[in-house]
């Protein structure tokens, strides 16, 4: 069966919603009802089938319910848990569809356009919905239309059912004006005049509708009737790669998940091959048989689309998170998603450098799998002569179109700057120095509460930053913007160190501070 290029929207309504959650966590025998606050009153919220039969509604006082029942089951309102349990069951519902929106406070809207046929058709498509909502506890009413508008007043107001689109008319004019999501002042008003149902207003000449009643009426009706498109807004971002398998046995085992991962990785391969794409960021949803949802992301270090390296990417965070994916009863789907793509020209392989690179490529990945992104760094250098911020440390999946280091290395070859100490302090320290004339090296300093005699001094290397950077050293220095001679030292226990003196006194006028001295680095 091929797919239908017409729009059809689902809406799911659970009229037993806040009720149903309250049956799932504990055992109930009496009459339920969920009681809250509306203004200074307490009301009924939400009544169970048994509450129903004995006369009670949503919206009578719950003084009132009380003296008629006095053995009734009444359990707070909790909105926040309410709003919790339908984003899980719209996440359970990504298995029909990737565009699901929540329609609070009971209800979900899908737009199942082209996906009826994966489950053998529309009514095979809700059957399968309504078998696991009832297993779960739930009560439901599901129509699907070519209207937002037409399939929600169906569900809640109607005969549930699959409609053919242009059948709008027909499922709309019998229900009550309430089936357009109106505001309760202006179906109290269309009431007085003796408007009751859709079909009554269908017709009616539009300006004196709209004057009397406002423009929300006609525009709730335009929607409804496919005269004026109603966007449905889906929870989450649409991915722009997506593959998918359904299971008619469920898996468990961590080999399966891995081989599931390759073949639908492969497929994702050709569609990204095709527009010349690579992942950059890349999800893998699987379905629990009982509703649940395991999701795990992978971030990439530059675009890939090599099936291979994405089954060792999800080896790597599933070696990770192996206690968190419990599996339960298994996984009967999973979705295969990039969320981030970016294009990726062909290149030459096979020329020694590239395999090099796409090895480290690789390795990051690996890496920033099992850790986590941002504890896996590389240095990219900036302009800056300042040591201390001359690089800073990025997450190494992080794409930087120049990292600077080479430029610096054929700076470095053109002045042949002096050796640089293996270990770098990230901010410079203060000492106490003794120098034998004020701009020379020095004889001797104290670091860290210990003298140090100096014997061998190299230098002075003379560093000074831009205009345009000394706010920014400033913040991150104690030594500040001002200009520095760098020498290398050697004290009589071998130890080299890398110092230097802050200022020039040459530049010293009344009022600012004297040139100070600082421990940088230490060699070997």
């Amino acid at each position: 069966m091929t797919a239908s290029s017409s729009p059809r929207l689902m809406s799911l309504w659970l009229p037993r919603f806040a009720t149903d959650r309250i049956r799932r966590l504990r055992e109930i025998t009496a009459p339920l009802v969920i009681a809250g606050k509306r203004g200074n009153a307490d009301v009924l919220i939400a009544i169970d089938d048994s509450a129903e039969q004995l006369g009670l509604s949503a919206g009578m006082a719950l003084a009132q319910a009380r003296a008629m029942h006095p053995t009734l089951d009444v359990v707070p309102e909790d909105a926040r848990a309410d709003g919790e349990l339908l984003d899980s069951i719209a996440d359970w519902c990504l298995r029909y569809t990737p565009l699901v929106a929540c329609d609070a406070p009971d209800g979900l809207l899908l737009d199942i356009s082209g996906c009826a046929h994966l489950y053998g058709g529309e009514r095979e498509l809700v059957a399968d919905l309504g078998r696991r909502l009832t297993q779960a506890g739930f009560a439901y009413r599901v129509a699907i239309a070519g209207t937002i508008g037409a399939a929600w007043a169906a569900a809640h107001d109607g005969r549930p059912d699959a409609y053919k689109n242009g059948e709008e008319r027909d499922i709309l004019a019998p229900l009550p004006l309430s089936a357009l999501r109106l505001p309760p002042p202006v179906i109290a008003s269309l009431g007085r005049v003796g408007l009751k149902t859709i079909g009554a207003i269908i017709d009616m000449p539009r300006s004196p509708l709209t004057a009397r009643f406002g423009a929300e009426l006609l525009r709730q009706l335009d929607r409804a009737l496919g005269r004026e498109h109603e966007p449905l807004t889906p929870r989450l971002p649409i991915a722009p790669y997506v593959a998918e398998k359904r299971f008619h046995e469920p898996i468990a085992r961590e080999e399966d998940v891995l081989r599931t991962v390759e073949k639908l990785a492969t497929r994702l391969a050709t569609a990204l091959e095709r527009r010349g794409d690579g992942a950059r960021r890349i999800e893998l949803t699987l379905f629990r048989t009982d509703g649940v949802l395991r999701r795990i992301a992978a971030g990439t270090a530059r675009p890939l689309r090599d099936a291979a390296d994405m089954r060792a990417l999800f080896a790597e965070r599933l070696a990770t998170i192996a206690d968190e994916l419990d599996p339960g009863f298994g996984f009967d789907m999973a979705r295969l998603s990039v969320l981030i793509a970016e294009p990726a020209p062909a290149e030459q392989i096979g020329m020694g450098s590239a395999d090099d690179a796409g090895e480290l490529v690789r390795l990051v990945d690996r890496l920033s799998a099992r850790l986590g992104a941002q504890r896996v760094r590389r240095v990219v250098a900036q302009d800056s002569h300042i040591p201390e911020i001359a690089s800073i440390t990025l997450p190494a999946q992080t794409t930087v179109k120049d990292d600077g280091w080479a430029a610096f290395n054929r700076h470095r070859s053109a002045i042949e700057l002096a050796p640089r100490p293996l270990r770098l302090l990230s901010k410079p320290e203060p000492i106490e120095a003794v120098a034998e004339v004020p701009d020379g090296p020095p004889l001797r300093f104290k670091w860290r509460r210990a003298l140090h005699d100096v014997v061998v001094a190299e230098g002075p290397e003379r560093i000074e930053g831009a205009w345009w950077q000394e706010a920014n050293e400033a913040e991150v220095s104690p030594a500040g913007h001002r200009a520095r001679d760098y020498f290398r030292v050697e004290d009589k226990s071998g130890h080299r160190f890398w110092l230097f003196r802050a200022g020039l006194y040459r530049d010293l006028v009344p009022g600012t501070a004297p040139p100070a001295w600082f421990v940088h680095g230490m060699f070997g």
